[in-house]
């Protein structure tokens, strides 16, 4: 088939009966014939003792011996991959004499097949002018009929088939008989439709890959700075503990290696899923356009069924996440070794035990099931988000030259006095604006703020430009931040230059700040007696982000405690 990726062999076919090669042979001149068919032919020649290829005419003394070809397995394995082998074969002119050219034509009037050069009458001679040429796709004698060797042209929808003139007299008399004209019109509608869901699938499916392809890489990045955190920890602890750190570095790295094979293997089937459906589109697409309605119609039964889904649709379970190992480090190196023997114990419970990715079940399929507790919703509650609670303190390295840390970093104050920090890399200096230290990523984040003037609150990524006073620098106003922008006068959401003004938010002076990075969200609540939504950002987060702030008078870190119920 000229589109499916899979063409055929040139020699599948015997020239001498037009079908499929049978204990195939290849003669001395190169052309390969059924070894039946060959004696045959051979046999009628035996008197005269000069035996010749059907084909190319080359002769032969005495008669060949025939063997039969050794199985060529590329092609074997390619006639199992190819389900619909009669879209298309090879077949030869009719009329050339030696060497028959490949067919490029057949006529449904003469029932003969025609190369470049013998269809020209054809179309240059009225005599011609009734015969319907139609592509050449062989099977020529499945468009006769076998009772009455007619052409077939009509269809009998009473009982599905293709028909002749003379069958409508006896056989299918006082049917429910339509042209093949008006036969393909209807089905070809479904067909389309098929075509389209076809279409459909690939695009979805395209859409799950590239996710999943993203989150896999997430949950990598984040092993990875799991384990470099965990490493600078331990590195800070006496040597009596160094076992404690080989335990967590082996955890990290036998999930991320199980992680990493299971992804492989989810990776891989989606990819053949959407290669199989490519190849029923490119079927589809050439039964679509092909000129030869019999053949259109006698394949489209095959064509017409729906394709099932193959492979459950993949998820990242959203409580799966390292960096609980890094938080739980940090309290390993506090509590020294019996809290070492109590965490540790609790988090390899909790790594272990929780499954990195979720199969759901496709097409009604009732044998994958969620596993109970995993809630892909976002918190509906203060509790519910409490859940995702994370400690977070500024980051000294990056506060601009006007503001002042205190609360054991934990709050940040603008004053109209200069502050003689020392040159870093990192500090902003072109805005009122500081970073916290820690790095989020991988899954679920939650922490709220207090502020006073005019402030704004967000993320962004490390690499967002600290140099100048320009919009690469500015919270919200470039591509590796998102913000919302607090004033008494209301509110407005920012990224990448974009804003998008909140008239109607509800107003309070504690912001609540939801980071869900597997769900690709981040979203602002005002926070008082209730808490409410003030505007959701939708992005897919491609490093690990960082809270950030601009700060017109005074920030401060909420102290929130975390809720006792499970969390990521």
């Amino acid at each position: 088939m000229a589109d499916s990726g899979f063409p055929l062999p040139p020699d599948s076919f015997c020239p001498l009966c037009t079908d499929g090669l049978r204990d195939p042979v290849t003669i001395p001149c190169g052309d390969t014939y059924c070894l039946e068919c060959i004696k045959i032919y051979w046999d009628q020649f035996d008197h005269m003792g000069v035996y010749s290829c059907p084909q190319c005419r080359a002769t032969f003394t005495p008669r060949p011996v025939l063997r039969r070809n050794v199985p060529d397995v590329q092609h074997q394995q390619l006639s199992e991959l190819t389900p619909f082998p009669y879209l298309h074969r090879e077949s030869y002119c009719d009329f050339c004499v030696g060497r028959r050219n490949k067919a490029v034509k057949s006529c449904l009037m003469c029932l003969a097949y025609y190369c470049e050069i013998h269809v020209r009458p054809h179309y240059e001679s009225s005599t011609f002018k009734r015969h319907k040429l139609v592509d050449e796709t062989g099977h020529l004698d499945r468009k006769i009929c076998p009772h009455h060797e007619k052409g077939l042209e009509l269809f009998c929808r009473s009982d599905q088939m293709c028909i002749c003139v003379l069958c409508t007299v006896r056989e299918h008399r006082n049917h429910n008989i339509s042209s093949s004209e008006e036969e393909r019109v209807e089905k070809q509608k479904v067909l389309v439709v098929t075509q389209s869901n076809v279409q459909h699938i690939i695009s979805e499916r395209m859409k799950e890959l590239q996710e999943l392809k993203h989150n896999v890489d997430v949950l990598k990045n984040a092993a990875q700075r799991a384990q470099t955190e965990s490493d600078k920890t331990f590195h800070e602890m006496l040597q009596a503990v160094e076992r404690w750190k080989s335990e967590i570095n082996q955890m990290i790295m036998s999930n991320m290696q199980a992680m990493m094979t299971q992804a492989e293997g989810y990776v891989e089937r989606l990819e053949q899923e959407i290669m199989e459906l490519q190849r029923r589109d490119a079927e589809l697409r050439q039964i679509l356009e092909t000129e030869d309605n019999i053949h259109f119609l006698q394949t489209f039964p095959s064509l017409c069924v729906p394709p099932e889904a193959m492979v459950p649709k993949v998820l990242i379970n959203p409580q799966f996440s390292f960096g609980e190992i890094s938080r739980t480090a940090i309290e390993i190196k506090e509590n020294l070794d019996d809290i070492c023997k109590k965490e540790l114990s609790k988090i390899s419970k909790t790594v272990s035990e929780t499954t990195v990715y979720i199969l759901l079940p496709r097409n009604g399929d009732k044998r994958l099931k969620v596993p109970s507790g995993v809630d892909f919703q976002e918190p509906k509650s203060r509790t519910d988000f409490l859940r995702y609670a994370c400690k977070l303190s500024f980051d000294p390295n990056t506060v601009y030259k006007e503001l002042v840390l205190s609360d054991g970093n934990q709050r940040v104050t603008r004053k109209k006095t200069i502050q003689f920090y020392s040159d870093h890399p990192e500090r902003f200096d072109g805005f009122s604006q500081v970073l916290c230290k820690e790095a989020l990523s991988g899954f679920k984040f939650y922490w709220e703020a207090e502020w006073s003037g005019e402030f704004s609150i967000g993320v962004a990524y490390k690499s967002i430009s600290r140099k100048g006073k320009n919009s690469h620098s500015l919270l919200g106003y470039n591509d590796k931040s998102w913000s919302l922008l607090c004033s008494d006068s209301g509110y407005s959401a920012w990224h990448n230059k974009s804003d998008q003004d909140l008239p109607d938010a509800p107003r309070a002076t504690r912001i609540g700040v939801y980071l869900d990075c597997a769900g690709n969200t981040l979203a602002f609540y005002s926070i008082s007696n209730t808490m409410e939504l003030i505007h959701r950002f939708r992005a897919q987060f491609s490093e690990p982000l960082y809270a950030g702030f601009g700060v017109g008078s005074s920030v401060t870190l909420c102290q929130l405690k975390k809720s006792t119920m499970s969390s990521t």
